[in-house]
């Protein structure tokens, strides 16, 4: 079983945008204040090493397993993604946090893409 050019670009591009995410989430300032407390960022942090996890397992799914709904899956989250960052952007601007993750959100659009087009077409099962 052959992987098709561009399942494996869109494979490669949303590793490395899962491992960009979760070396911004392994720097992010931790230091308990009043708006967060120490339960509060353990939970976070948690929750946010989950989410790779799981969108990890998602990228596997569809690139090994041609699990079409794996990859609608990855579609919705990158759009999810987006929305939430547009606001961010718009009260701070980009700062280095969101600039990681506007980078993040443009190669995982762009491994999608690879995801829809060219011989990636028959790949995925339906």
């Amino acid at each position: 079983m052959t992987v098709p050019n561009n399942v494996l670009w869109f494979e490669v591009l949303l590793y490395l945008a899962l491992m960009l995410d979760s070396l911004s989430a392994a720097f992010r300032d931790r230091t308990p204040n009043d708006n967060m407390t120490e339960q509060a960022i353990i939970v976070g942090t948690v929750m946010a090493a989950g989410t790779i996890l799981l969108l990890l397992y998602f990228v596997h799914l569809a690139a090994r397993h041609r699990m079409a709904w794996a990859r609608w899956v990855l579609v919705v989250a990158v759009v999810l993604s987006v929305i939430s960052l547009v606001p961010v952007i718009g009260q701070r601007g980009i700062e280095f946090d969101s600039g990681i993750e506007a980078i993040t959100c443009a190669l995982t659009a762009m491994g999608l893409y690879y995801s829809f087009t060219g011989d990636a077409v028959g790949w995925f099962d339906t």
